[in-house]
């Protein structure tokens, strides 16, 4: 089946480039941080450095492992989803299931491998310049060298293969107990998961309380927490935007007409594949409110005790927001990769509407009530997660119930989830439309 899964990739290798880009960016992030580490047990690096270094490496390379394991999941969970018409010819040409899951295991293997080593280099280059801006801030000692060694290698390799294996499994486990009429046992597998991080994440959020305000690691345990509830939040998301809709259905009716309608028949049918989407969408969300909102409290916390910045505070903020922007940036483009293949494989679907009647001005309009629905969805429960970790810090960091921050921050990263979710739906059925129904229809 190995054989199979190459030659597989090798006649349509246009259906994987989602995958490869999630793990290709999915292998600069876990490369590029754990990096950090190698570089702290390199010979003759004091203390001090080490600490900055290992703490780094740790903590924003915890969290932003948690974001590559759920990236990569819910663009192979699309992409098996998509293929579910051609597992069901090779069943009917003999194939077993074993032997499907072996081949579409075995092109994620081949995929995950891929990216892991196109990621090597681009790896190298951020992790350098993040150890420069190490040595600007005077954190790490000029003398410090930059390494790049088997810790960041190794877990860049096992993180991105393993997560593509185990997700592309469990997808195709659950697509061919669709096919064969049993029922999923999904549902109940991703509850404990989602109660599982709900939990962690209000331990995490909980676990703040029992810190000081001037330990170094004060904001570790909100970030973390914030991003564990957004993930059990979109875990549940297809429960809890099933409740938007039944509030959000009139409006959206009223507002977009037939395209409306169309939406709302259409979230409500799909409420568990746009959980693939609204994944990346949550976690962006609240992740980027929770760690920007942590550091503007904690620059706050420093000018309100009437010290000065030093150099050292500026530089390190200056990092942070350096750090926090990458994941962030990583979330958005996992957004948009899993939105562009969600949309693009509609094209049938399109074409089956445009032949019962509906217009492409309906069609768009369809999609652009879904997106509003997600965005909207994904906003509130990122939101909510973010929120937890904020109020959280803010009392033990300044003995303030709610934080002295303006709604700035969050208004940014609203217009980035909904430009970037608008955007992307828009676009790329736009392009979809340009085919004629019928030739649409056929493909």
């Amino acid at each position: 089946m190995l054989s199979l899964a190459i030659r597989s990739i090798r006649h349509r290798p246009g259906r994987l480039v989602a995958t490869l880009l999630a793990a290709f960016l999915g292998s600069v992030i876990v490369m590029t941080f754990n990096s950090l580490h190698d570089t702290a047990a390199g010979a003759g690096v004091d203390p001090a450095s080490a600490e900055s270094l290992s703490l780094t490496g740790g903590v924003v390379g915890g969290y932003g492992t948690l974001l590559v394991l759920f990236a990569v999941a819910s663009t192979l969970t699309v992409n098996v989803r998509q293929r579910s018409s051609e597992m069901d010819l090779l069943r009917a040409t003999g194939a077993t299931p074993g032997q499907i899951s072996r081949l579409i295991v075995g092109e994620a293997a081949i995929v995950a491998v891929a990216g892991a080593l196109l990621a090597i280099w681009p790896a190298m280059l951020a992790g350098r310049a993040l150890v420069d801006r190490f040595h600007d801030s005077g954190q790490v000692a000029e003398s410090v060298p930059y390494v790049f060694g088997p810790i960041g290698l190794g877990a860049g390799f096992a993180i991105t293969v393993i997560a593509s294996v185990g997700a592309a499994f469990l997808a195709v486990r659950r697509g061919l107990r669709a096919a064969a009429g049993k029922r999923a046992s999904r549902g109940r597998f991703r509850q404990v998961a989602g109660l599982i991080a709900l939990l962690a994440g209000a331990g995490a959020v909980s676990a703040t309380f029992a810190m000081q305000a001037t330990d170094t690691a004060l904001m570790a345990a909100p970030a973390y927490g914030a991003i564990l509830l957004s993930i059990g939040l979109a875990v549940f998301s297809p429960l809890l935007l099933r409740a938007l809709l039944a509030v959000a259905e009139r409006p959206l009716r009223a507002v977009f007409g037939a395209g409306g309608h169309l939406a709302v028949l259409n979230v409500r049918r799909r409420a568990d594949e746009l959980s693939g989407i609204l994944m990346p969408l949550v976690v962006f969300v609240g992740m980027a409110t929770a760690t920007l909102y942590l550091q503007a409290v904690e620059s706050d916390a420093i000018e309100a005790s009437g010290v000065t910045k030093s150099v050292e505070d500026k530089n390190l903020e200056t990092l942070n927001v350096v750090v926090v922007g990458i994941i962030a940036a990583f979330s958005c483009l996992m957004l948009v990769n899993t939105l562009y293949a969600a949309t693009s494989y509609r094209r049938q679907e399109f074409g089956q509407q445009r032949l019962a009647g509906a217009t492409p001005g309906q069609v768009l309009r369809m999609v652009g009530s879904e997106a509003v629905v997600l965005t909207f969805t994904g906003v509130l429960f990122g939101t909510v997660a973010g929120v937890a970790g904020i109020l959280a810090f803010t009392f033990v960091r300044t003995d303030a119930l709610r934080p002295d921050v303006g709604p700035g921050l969050w208004l940014g990263i609203v217009a980035i989830a909904a430009v970037a979710t608008l955007v992307t739906s828009l676009v790329t059925a736009t392009r979809t439309l340009r085919a004629p129904a019928i030739a649409a229809v056929a493909a």
